[in-house]
């Protein structure tokens, strides 16, 4: 059961109780004044060097202990031959041993149907289920679905930047299933929405928004005083209270009118949850990895977030000047003080609605890149956490000269020779940055060697510093990240069943894939990346940030050049195949769109606009004499790879 050097530990409401050996195989611990609520759902993790090593394959559940009684208890290992997982899923065809599946991904927003107002909603949901229920499919994946309303502009439109982690985006609220009737001024309005070929996000939230306050003061207090939403409003009052009031005040308005939106959000969202799974079809969500400074947690729990600093991405092919994402980092130490319990609940309310869940950028897991907030670029960040070199060891090296810059204004030589300059509002950088949080404490610049600085060194200095500078940002932090990852990931991993999916793309650290591994996280992988694959990964032809296959090829190709395209990456060993759905379109010439440019994200541009809508009615998917043809098509390329899925 355990190896030398590990240790059991039973966890109760997020807190590990350590346990000790007894002859006989036995592990035990003593906890005066259990509390009942506590066995309703706790279990057992092997811990190695004070990580968590393993878990069990479920939790256990008891309803009371009798005083002065013992809980005896087994291990739970997994009872399926074969199965890669150490932790059981909410969907159980994921822990079947060899698996293929196949699915679509698609925002929300851009779903299409008549009954739209403007941009797709959650009752959209049920027509793309049947269509993937017809075309052998089972997963579909969704961009985040949280509340991102601020002013309703198009900074709004950014799904990737929540008010809230936990609240539905209203937006995404059907009309009609409030009581809307359908009168003149409401099909006039709706007509015209639907007829605009992209989203016109800030028209869109004016007047839907306005439709959904009418509803309100039509039947609002009728709604809260009923059972269900007075149920809804106790389990989720540990959230939903904080962001009440956060958008009450913002607003001007009363707190019941957004618990009251959150109420009928879940409602809708939950109905179209439970057809999907009824019918063999799962959603997957998307976690973002950041929480904007302007949002309710922020506002309530500063202590979690770093405030002073932007989380963001080094240069990489997306962009040469790196990402500034503008929220802030988080407070881990904070968050692991308290067992990481809002992530924990976090996770627990996203598993309501979702049975796998993508990982935004799940390096950040392991260390982020973050920005000060008196910087605007990319350029001008550092990993967090890191092991800087301190001053004294820099001028062991040589670089005592190189190491007095600050940020925001930098050297192209020397500082002591005072020479600084800031062109076109960015500036020009020396070698090293000073640590923000530890004065004293420097970071190899990430674009020294496109400075003057570096090119001014002499021939033996500039080796020296390649060679910190590659050092630095591949192999000094190994093991330090792997450690800072393995602290967290297993803790949070347990917290819900949902089949966890990294999105592992860019400068990734050498010790991610280890994790990724020892936590069975599936990992990306991309049309045409020329390394292994994990059995354990989800493999895409494109993303919401990258070009469609057809933007991707020099001349539109044929539906023929797309079915091979489609075929060559169905037929890696990874276990699940999640494409847009603009690639799966492409397969038709009928169905496609007659535009190619269909591309969701520019991820380089931080104030893109999300806006991208399907040019067709979800309802034609279900025309046969408009499908059969594609759905056909569809099929026998699922059959072919051995991932067409049929509900037992």
């Amino acid at each position: 059961m355990t190896e030398w050097g590990e240790s059991l530990a039973v966890v109760l409401e997020g807190r590990k109780y350590p346990m000790a050996w007894q002859d006989g195989g036995i592990w035990s611990v003593s906890i005066p004044d259990c509390p009942a609520e506590a066995l309703k759902d706790y279990t057992y993790v092997v811990l190695r060097d004070g990580l968590v090593w393993r878990t069990e394959w479920q939790h256990h559940h008891r309803s009371r202990i009798p005083a002065g009684h013992r809980c005896d208890d087994a291990w739970i290992d997994c009872p399926i031959a074969g199965c890669p997982f150490p932790r059981a899923h909410q969907a159980d065809l994921f822990d079947r041993p060899g698996f293929r599946g196949a699915g679509t991904a698609v925002p929300v927003f851009s779903l299409r149907t008549a009954d739209d107002f403007g941009m797709g909603d959650f009752r959209d949901l049920r027509p793309l289920v049947d269509w993937a229920v017809a075309t052998g499919q089972c997963i579909i994946q969704l961009l985040p679905v949280n509340d991102t309303t601020r002013r309703g502009e198009w900074e709004d439109s950014y799904p990737y930047s929540p008010i809230s982690s936990f609240a539905l985006h209203p937006l995404y609220l059907r009309l009609q299933d409030l009581g809307i009737r359908k009168s003149a001024a409401f099909t006039a309005e709706q007509t015209a929405l639907n007829a605009l070929p992209e989203i016109d996000w800030p028209r869109v939230a004016k007047a839907k928004m306005a439709w959904i306050r009418k509803a309100y003061l039509a039947r609002g207090a009728r709604d809260l005083a009923g059972a269900a939403c007075r149920k809804f409003a106790t389990e989720n009052a540990f959230w939903l209270d904080e962001y009440a009031a956060f958008c009450a005040h913002r607003d001007g308005l009363e707190p019941e009118y957004y618990v009251w939106m959150q109420y009928h959000l879940d409602k809708q969202l939950s109905e179209e949850v439970r057809y999907a799974r009824a019918h063999g079809v799962y959603f997957k969500g998307d976690l973002p990895i950041g929480v904007s400074a302007d949002s309710a947690e922020a506002h309530f729990h500063p202590e979690l977030f770093n405030l002073d600093c932007s989380a963001g991405a080094p240069p990489d092919y997306f962009s040469a000047d790196g990402q500034n994402w503008g929220f802030p980092t988080y407070n881990w130490e904070a968050m692991e003080a308290d067992g990481y319990a809002w992530w924990k609940s976090r996770l627990r309310v996203m598993s309501r609605y979702f049975d796998a869940f993508r990982i935004d950028h799940i390096i950040g897991w392991f260390r982020i890149w973050e920005i000060p907030l008196s910087c605007r670029s990319g350029l001008m960040g550092h990993f967090n956490p890191a092991l800087p070199y301190s001053a004294e060891e820099l001028d062991g090296l040589g670089f005592g000269r190189f190491i007095r810059c600050c940020r925001g204004a930098f050297s192209p030589v020397p500082c002591d020779e005072g020479v600084q300059a800031v062109a076109a509002g960015k500036p020009e950088a020396g070698l090293f940055l000073e640590d923000p949080h530890r004065a004293g404490w420097y970071h190899p610049f990430i674009g020294a060697r496109e400075t003057e600085a570096y090119r001014s060194l002499p021939e033996d200095l500039r080796r020296r510093f390649d060679e910190l500078y590659v050092d630095f940002f591949y192999h000094r932090h190994d093991a330090f990240w792997y450690r800072n990852a393995e602290k967290k990931l297993p803790e949070l991993l347990g917290a819900t069943g949902m089949l966890a999916c990294g999105e592992d793309l860019g400068m990734v650290p050498d010790c991610l894939p280890g994790v990724m591994e020892h936590e069975k996280i599936l990992s990306l992988k991309m049309r045409g990346y020329d390394g292994p694959t994990r059995t354990l990964s989800v493999c895409a032809t494109s993303s919401h940030d990258t070009a469609t296959l057809r933007m991707s090829c020099p001349e539109d190709p044929s539906p023929e050049t797309v079915r091979d395209m489609l075929a060559e990456v169905l037929a890696y060993p990874s276990m699940l195949a999640i494409f847009p759905i603009q690639d799966w379109l492409a397969l038709s010439g009928e169905l496609r769109n007659p535009d190619r440019n269909e591309r969701i994200n520019e991820p380089a541009d931080p104030h893109h606009h999300w806006r991208w809508r399907l040019h067709l009615d979800l309802s034609v998917l279900s025309y046969p004499s408009a499908t059969a043809a594609f759905h056909s098509t569809l099929r026998e390329l699922l059959a072919e790879s051995g991932r067409l899925y049929t509900k037992e």
